[in-house]
């Protein structure tokens, strides 16, 4: 069996992922990590402090995951087609659960500053590598919002329809923006 802190964390990661910050309680956590109370307050001084670990963790599978499908991708054109299919790729796989940051941050008041600073931190991060890889801040604009638009509409619509639009669009993006 693993230890408590890694059985919390991984029972957040699928509770708080499924079921959101707000339906997920302290008491179900420590009930499906099979830990005790005190076990749980050991290892995290409250259920921010554990929604900020599940966010670090979540990102780094999630980027992880993103890295591993377009590694391959010969081109930059072909490795911002392939994030796009990543999308589709998820929405398969956890069932257009969406993204965790996004769905969290719409569940938490202004005042919990820290997990709005991580959700903030985490997305730059994301926005920058566009930027990083397009060294056009126009374009790498574009292509972020188009890639984040396409996580939460494909979530509300529980379809891969947009994001097969938005390949149309950035195929035409960095056609046109590439031969020049």
């Amino acid at each position: 069996m693993s230890k408590p802190r890694e059985r919390i964390l991984n029972t957040s990661m699928i509770l708080f992922h499924q079921q959101g910050y707000n339906s997920t309680g302290i008491n179900q956590i420590i009930e499906e990590a099979d830990v005790s109370k005190a076990s749980f307050y050991q290892h995290f001084k409250s259920k921010d402090d554990l929604c900020i670990e599940f966010f670090n963790k979540r990102f780094k599978y999630w980027v992880s995951e993103l890295e591993n499908f377009t590694s391959g991708a010969k081109t930059l054109e072909e490795k911002f087609l392939k994030s796009f299919d990543f999308l589709i790729y998820m929405n398969q796989k956890e069932d257009f659960r969406g993204c965790s940051f996004l769905n969290i941050m719409s569940e938490i008041p202004v005042d919990k500053i820290e997990i709005h600073k991580i959700i903030r931190d985490h997305k730059a991060t994301l926005r920058d590598s566009f930027h990083k890889d397009l060294k056009n801040d126009i374009l790498a604009a574009h292509l972020y919002l188009l890639f984040e638009s396409c996580i939460l509409t494909s979530q509300l619509y529980r379809s891969n329809e947009l994001i097969e639009k938005s390949k149309l669009i950035v195929q035409n993006l960095l056609q046109s923006s590439l031969s020049h």
